[in-house]
């Protein structure tokens, strides 16, 4: 669930227009592999991961909003603000969460292979000063997390594991950049340069860097996006041909391998976190769609252009079954009723998909839709957002939402914001503990 200014490609095949989000884009994609059922390691991750509070009360739902900083697309507001206008810009998105009765925050800190904080294994964040590497002169996480905790506001860490840059020209990076550093590590692919998720030692070093955050800051949550291979581009070829000779033995073909490579980094990284700090838990937001029913009957009812699990190689479903994450935060960025990728279906298949897995289903809701002209019809109704939160009471399993994005829950175009504040979020937001 990127929500950079990437253009995304919705259920038609067809472009929705740039979006900026954990580097975000809106729109969706599946996946479908070897599942597991709810057995006893399911069950087992349930009963530690239930979703109660320390007093054995109801967790709180989740009220969250994400803040993109790729591209400068929700946060700063443009590159190269004084420090103190910087500061004071996210101090306005904090309180905007409060008065909108939130209680969540998930703030984009790594958005192309560079960091919101001092980190010692990659350069200061180009989004802020507009050169990356050159020091800001405050730390952003460090003010977001103490500046959130203040206001009752949890704060989510929102990382993008293999995006490198927006282009393709190593020489635009800083050069003490591990991208040029490890030429060798990257791939270009559709105009941008990635990480290879295909390379053991890029496995270990993105979690390196990651984890740093972790270590250091009293983060609630590490946050991923629905970036992991990218988004497919026509006529085009991502190529890890060479890490697929080297590491690819045994595997049945180049997809497997590659899902088993995601796998991996997902497994060790919630791992990792547990170890580092049990408390922080650990989420990702995918794109909404991991197979089509068609593809798979495991799969939803739905003709998403995509399927993450087929063009991201991202089994989203076995992540939650197999207990790998605390939280899932699909992106169902489409209306109730829409043809190719219905709302109210895709929320009861994602609703089947926690059960009895102890993991949290927070949906991500496509704010940002409402009221922009270039949407159907159903996305001028200032209603349809509050709509979907009336419908997810129905399911057990959904213990929030999370809001694309930060830009868009302050301007309000429509009043779709105000309508679910009104509808729902009457009575201030419990932080969750």
């Amino acid at each position: 669930m990127e929500h950079s200014g990437n253009q995304r490609t919705g259920p038609s095949g067809r472009g929705i227009g740039p979006i900026g989000r954990r580097g975000f884009v809106a729109a969706g994609v599946g996946m479908a592999a070897t599942l597991l059922t709810a057995g006893d390691t399911a069950s087992a991750v349930g009963q530690a991961r239930s979703g109660a509070g320390p007093s054995g009360a109801p967790r709180p739902g989740l009220r969250g909003m994400w803040i993109a900083t790729v591209a400068n697309r929700d946060w700063p507001s443009k590159a190269g603000l004084t420090a103190a206008a910087q500061r004071t810009e996210l101090l306005g998105h904090l309180d905007t969460a409060v008065e909108r009765g939130l209680n969540a925050v998930v703030l984009q800190v790594r958005p192309t292979a560079d960091a919101l904080w001092p980190s010692p294994h990659e350069p200061w964040a180009q989004c802020l000063t507009g050169t990356q590497g050159k020091d800001p002169g405050w730390d952003p996480l460090g003010t977001a997390v103490r500046e959130a905790h203040a206001r009752g506001l949890e704060l989510h860490a929102w990382f993008n594991p293999y995006r490198v840059a927006n282009h393709t020209d190593p020489a635009r990076l800083v050069a003490t950049h591990p991208a040029r550093v490890h030429p060798e590590w990257t791939v270009p692919y559709g105009g941008k340069l990635y990480y290879n998720p295909g390379l053991p030692e890029v496995r270990a070093f993105v979690q390196k860097a990651m984890l740093d955050a972790v270590e250091r800051y009293a983060v609630d949550a590490v946050h991923w996006d629905d970036y992991f291979y990218p988004y497919p581009v026509a006529g085009q070829t991502f190529d890890d041909a060479a890490a697929y000779r080297r590491h690819g033995s045994g595997f049945s073909s180049k997809a497997a391998w590659r899902r088993d490579n995601i796998d991996r980094l997902v497994r060790e990284t919630g791992e990792r976190i547990k170890k580092t700090k049990p408390d922080v838990r650990f989420g990702i937001s995918p794109f909404g769609v991991w197979r089509n029913a068609a593809t798979d009957p495991l799969g939803s009812d739905t003709r998403g252009g995509v399927q993450t699990y087929d063009d991201l190689y991202a089994d989203t479903r076995a992540w939650v079954r197999k207990g790998w994450v605390d939280h899932i935060v699909p992106q169902l960025y489409w209306s109730i009723g829409d043809a190719a990728c219905d709302y109210a279906k895709l929320l009861r298949w994602w609703d089947g998909v926690v059960r009895g897995t102890g993991v949290d289903l927070y949906v991500g809701e496509a704010l940002y839709k409402a009221g922009d002209p270039a949407q159907p019809a159903a996305w001028q109704d200032p209603a349809e957002l509050s709509r979907h939160l009336t419908l997810a009471r129905e399911y057990a399993g959904v213990r929030g939402h999370c809001y694309f994005a930060a830009k868009e829950v302050r301007a309000d175009r429509i009043g779709a914001m105000s309508r679910v504040v009104a509808d729902h979020y009457r009575k201030r937001a419990r932080p969750l503990p």
